[in-house]
């Protein structure tokens, strides 16, 4: 299938390699891209900490917590659905190697300026 077929909300083409709606952001508690953007649009939450009300995002072991903030900083800007760059598995794997190390490093995004910015250069 090309990838013009994949089109997200804005109407433009979806990077292949972007979390898909239904790909769990919070691990912990098994909430998905799709939940948090639809509880995002229809709480239009002031601060990216509020999230945590869309069933316990971000409470467990704090690794969607940046994620939440991109998301939210996405949202507040208006530039279509609010995604994360890179595979469901690549999330993943960093988010086992957070679990391991503590660290960020190695994750979507990750190295200096990584909790401030996921997904985007340092």
């Amino acid at each position: 299938m090309p990838l013009a077929a994949f089109l997200g909300a804005d109407g433009q083409a979806a990077v292949e390699s972007d979390m898909q709606p239904d790909d769990h952001v919070c691990l912990c508690f098994r909430v998905s891209l799709r939940k948090i953007n639809a509880y995002l649009n229809r709480e239009d939450p002031p601060v990216a900490s509020l999230i945590s009300e869309c069933l316990g995002a971000g409470t467990g072991c704090g690794w969607c917590v940046p994620y939440l903030k991109h998301l939210h900083r996405q949202h507040e800007q208006g530039k279509g659905e609010p995604n994360i760059e890179g595979t469901k598995d690549d999330y993943a794997s960093g988010r086992a190697r957070f679990r391991e190390t503590g660290t960020r490093d190695g994750s979507p995004g990750g190295g200096a300026g990584a909790e401030e910015h996921p997904g985007e250069p340092g």
